[in-house]
């Protein structure tokens, strides 16, 4: 078999593994507010023919009897989801609809194809949306991680280190057991990051057109997951076509490419709230009776003094519901950024791109928002910027493979952390157990190998020279 073929059918393999990871740990529940929300939609779109979703299994409201909970339905939340917005006498979800819009056409084929209905068989309904939205992400994410390794020239054991890394011992593990836009966007961006990565290669040779309509494509329906990352991320997209390309044709094929995203995201919104800006930034449309969301807080608005935000910003990344704390192979993403900056690899505006993006997201959701992102696992804002980070990681273990041991011990705890973190799934509703022991225990690890390496560097350097094996 050659080369070419031996890559195929691994990545065929990490593909499967990935989404067999996912099948197994997909619930078939609506787990909080959160999925309940996004599952609402789409049965009123394909039950009811409409984004509102007041007649949803997942809803509960003023003049309708409670229908009670019980084992026998665990899809259904006792008391419905609460993250919904009041416009003109109807409930809606104050998710993003384009996300919706897509899973209700699967919705609508799946129950072609079997009769599933979500009143009917809620389990059924909310573990095939799980495997079939999350799960899906989840896998193309971890195969576009391994595949990063053609472009960027890895070896194939670093590439399923990546990979694995990935899957396993980040927070991308918990956010694939139940419905969530964070998951969906992270596949997006790691797909994306793979179409930079090969645009690079093709630098100084003809237009590739169509990996750049493939960018556009992939950066528009971003955009339109997630309208606090959204943004960030098509401006950032855009200056590195910019930068690689040099002409305005390729960037207006880009623009094209995702245009039509953009206009459905808005045109959506508008049809519903009557407003440009996002929904769920208009305060009135919280007034329902029960709403437990004010305008004090309430993401998308500026409630910080200077102080406040920079001890906020910095919890968001290090404090007990940080994001680097819970993605511990996170930790060399700092010192390999800077590595990279010092070093100006080929890659270099893949690598500004990421640090962009994810300082970028970073920024605006510390500005305007003051609740850590709600009841969840870590940040769930920045489950996205996983795959931006392994980007500038992958690169960084390529010309620096004396640091593949850092990690891959950073990983291994990592690995801890996530099953604990999977085991209580994304809509955890306290601190993750034992996450500060084994923060310092990885840590701790780290700190020793790197200083027992920097110790036997030392004493290979003063060994005299005549004394040294030969080369």
């Amino acid at each position: 078999m050659s080369v070419k073929w031996q890559d195929r059918l691994i990545s065929a393999v990490v593909f499967l593994v990935a989404l067999t990871i996912a099948a197994f740990s997909a619930h078939a529940y609506a787990g909080a507010w959160n999925d309940g929300s996004r599952l609402a939609t789409v049965e009123a779109l394909v039950e009811y023919h409409t984004l509102a979703i007041d007649q949803s299994v997942f809803v509960q409201v003023p003049d309708r009897a409670p229908r009670p909970y019980s084992v026998d339905e665990p899809g259904l939340l006792q008391s419905g989801t609460a993250d919904k917005l009041f416009i003109d006498g109807h409930y809606y979800s104050d998710k993003s609809p384009v996300p919706a819009l897509l899973m209700a056409a699967v919705y609508e084929g799946l129950q072609a194809i079997t009769g599933l209905t979500a009143r009917d068989r809620t389990d059924r309904f909310c573990w095939w949306m799980t495997l079939l939205s999350s799960g899906l992400a989840y896998a193309f994410g971890v195969w576009c991680i391994y595949q990063l390794g053609e472009p960027l020239r890895l070896g194939r054991s670093l590439r399923l280190w990546l990979a694995g890394s990935f899957a396993l011992a980040t927070v991308a593990l918990p956010y694939v057991r139940h419905v969530n836009n964070h998951i969906l966007l992270l596949g997006v961006v790691a797909g994306l990051m793979l179409a930079f990565a090969r645009l690079a290669n093709r630098a100084g040779e003809r237009t590739p057109w169509l990996l750049l309509l493939g960018a556009g494509t992939l950066t528009g329906f971003g955009y339109t997951i997630d309208l606090g990352a959204g943004p960030v991320l098509l401006l950032c997209a855009a200056g590195l076509v910019a930068n690689r390309c040099r002409h305005v044709a390729a960037l207006a094929a880009f623009g094209l490419a995702a245009l039509p995203w953009l206009v459905l995201h808005h045109s959506l919104n508008y049809a519903v709230g009557g407003t440009l800006k996002p929904a769920n930034a208009v305060p009135e449309y919280f007034l329902w009776p029960g709403c437990p969301f004010n305008p004090q807080n309430m993401t998308g608005s500026l409630n910080h003094s200077a102080g406040h935000f920079l001890t906020y910003a910095t919890a968001l990344l290090f404090g007990k519901r940080g994001f680097i704390g819970h993605n511990l192979p996170l930790f060399l993403f700092l010192p390999a950024l800077g590595f990279l900056l010092t070093k100006r690899p080929r890659e270099l505006p893949e690598a500004l791109f990421a640090a962009a993006c994810c300082g970028g997201t970073w920024l605006a959701y510390g500005l305007t928002s003051n609740n850590y992102s709600g009841l969840c696992c870590s940040i769930r804002w920045f489950v996205p910027l996983l795959a931006p980070a392994f980007y500038v990681l992958a690169v960084f273990l390529r010309e620096t493979p004396q640091y593949v041991a850092d990690f891959a011990i950073l990983s291994g705890w990592g690995v801890v952390l996530a099953a604990i973190m999977w085991w209580h799934g994304p809509w955890i509703q306290h601190m993750v157990p034992l996450f500060w022991p084994i923060q310092a225990a990885a840590l701790t690890s780290w700190l020793a190998y790197r200083t027992w390496r920097w110790r036997v560097e030392r004493a290979v350097v003063h060994v005299p020279a005549a004394l040294r094996p030969a080369a």
